[in-house]
């Protein structure tokens, strides 16, 4: 070992003892502070808490920020009234010189003071890989996959294993670990318990009692019947639909800015789903009384991969589409690729229109190979008409079916209406009720993320998170809001349309504050 190594291990020695010192004479792993910390509720991988708190971002990706965790975080969400904070992370952040196996001991007593902060606030801390090695949702991608690659799962096991053996004993109720962010939709379930049971082995072998929080599949959306078995709390996202939670969110694709949300909304989705996700495929359906000679018209924002659209009129078939995204030049406005799947995921925002040469009972649109397809409008011109009724698809709720939509000439106003709405009775039933039933099954429940950026009017914002909450008390299920402080927050979000209110030099959202506090 090299004199720098034996100095590094020296100072790491060094921190771990004064950490030591301040677990035993916290007794429970609490730093003592002069007025008493608030009681938690156990927490254990078959019953989670209805825990309410907020993201808090300091850590959670080195190319954009890497500050210490703040007291006054910790000391306002407890002065609010909320108890959960959850501290996404990227492991870069307290690695030395991109080695793996190389741990930054000034990095990790930043977080370990979070941890004592925690504890002096009485709030329990969940801590999360928000890039793990071989693995992040966010760009860049990693050079080797957690989930083909054994050099990447072994080191992300001894990263679990550092942050195991250092946490030790401090009880569940105060600390939590939330293993991977958001697996992407590419990865199977078996393919994720498989990765899960060997990051638990190497937790397990330091701290065989930890409570693991593990995402749901697809980004979080969908529990993983897979990791049941393995002695884990299961974590969703609040996010849908996309098109609300990410209106001209500046790292997003484009094609999720097109049209300003709304909520409640017609049930209308965005997203048309091709074999490559027959889980979710279904026909865009127009049903009414359409003349000839008319046209349809379909505007295209994003296509994902080799697609075909095709469309019918009744029986027959009115026109097909092949998207083929590439590099270079084409009919896309903007090339998107996205090397963790090898795939293309272009910007088209451009319209399609197929010509109906007699009358039809139903228009049909769907993807007859391919991937995804995200649509931004529906036109339709009747027959002898001067003008295109134009109906705005405005929601991207990844997973959701299609409903039918009717079309009515001779209604001025509102010519196209679906028989339910997007609403709090369909997120209800979509998105709640599958971990409603897992939480029933024995399986410890939250939401680790959810939020819409600021972009959001604020008051589709407020509506839609007054659903959410609702949704998630009568399930009994706890929540994390991305974020505390800033564009999802509840202070300075600099929102364009809120009446802030000064809080200790910051700028608070009192509305949305109050909302949550009544959830």
């Amino acid at each position: 070992m090299n004199r720098r190594r034996l100095r590094d291990a020296a100072g790491a020695l060094a921190r771990r003892a004064a950490w030591a010192l301040l677990l035993a004479n916290a007794g429970v792993g609490l730093a003592e502070t002069p007025s008493e910390p608030r009681a938690l509720p156990p927490a254990s991988a078959r019953s989670l808490p209805r825990w309410r708190g907020f993201n808090l971002l300091e850590k959670f990706d080195r190319d954009r920020q890497n500050g210490p965790f703040l007291e006054e975080d910790f000391k306002w969400i407890a002065e609010f009234g909320f108890n959960f904070v959850r501290l996404p992370m990227d492991y870069r952040v307290w690695i030395l010189e991109d080695d793996w196996r190389r741990l930054n001991e000034d990095a990790l007593a930043q977080i370990d003071q979070a941890v004592e902060w925690s504890g002096r606030y009485g709030i329990h801390v969940c801590l999360n890989f928000h890039r793990a090695p071989g693995y992040s949702v966010a760009p860049p991608a990693e050079p080797f996959s957690l989930w083909t690659d054994e050099e990447a799962l072994a080191a992300c096991a001894f990263h679990w294993a550092a942050f195991a053996r250092r946490y030790r004993g401090i009880p569940n109720e105060r600390l939590s670990f939330n293993l991977i962010n958001e697996p992407p939709s590419l990865v199977d379930g078996p393919t994720y318990a498989r990765v899960v049971r060997r990051l638990l082995a190497a937790i397990r072998a330091e701290d065989p009692d930890r409570l693991v929080i593990c995402d749901g599949l697809a980004y979080g959306v969908f529990p993983c019947p897979e990791l049941e078995p393995l002695g884990v709390a299961q974590s969703g996202r609040g996010y849908i639909p996309f098109g609300i939670s990410h209106y001209r969110a500046e790292w997003a694709d484009a094609a999720h800015s097109r049209t300003p949300p709304a909520w409640p909304d017609l049930r209308v989705n965005a997203f048309l789903y091709g074999p490559v996700k027959a889980e979710f495929q279904s026909p865009l359906r127009l049903v009414g009384h359409f003349g000839a000679p008319s046209r349809v018209r379909l505007r295209a924002l994003q296509v994902s991969g080799r697609v075909r659209l095709r469309v019918w009129a009744d029986d027959r078939i009115i026109g097909e589409k092949l998207f083929e995204p590439g590099a270079g030049e084409g009919e896309w406005t903007r090339v998107v690729f996205r090397p963790e799947w090898n795939i293309y995921q272009n910007e088209y925002d451009r319209s399609y229109a197929f010509e109906l040469d007699r009358p039809a009972r139903e228009i049909r649109a769907e993807l007859a190979e391919g991937d995804w397809l995200l649509l931004g409008e529906i036109g339709f011109q009747d027959a002898g008409a001067a003008t295109e009724r134009v109906l705005p698809i405005r929601n991207q709720a990844w997973g959701a079916r299609q409903s039918e939509i009717r079309y009515d000439a001779d209604d001025v106003e509102h010519p196209f209406r679906t028989e339910k709405p997007f609403d709090r009775e369909w997120l209800k039933t979509e998105y709640v009720a599958p971990w409603r039933a897992l939480k029933e099954r024995g399986v410890g429940v939250m939401i680790g993320e959810w939020g819409a950026y600021r972009h959001t009017a604020h008051a589709v914002t407020l509506r839609w998170m007054r659903d959410n909450l609702e949704n998630w008390r009568d399930a009994g299920i706890g929540w994390a809001l991305w974020n505390f402080r800033g564009p999802f927050g509840v202070l300075d979000s600099d929102r364009a349309d809120v009446e802030y209110e000064d809080f200790r030099g910051h700028r608070l959202d009192r509305k949305m504050l109050e909302l949550l506090q009544s959830y």
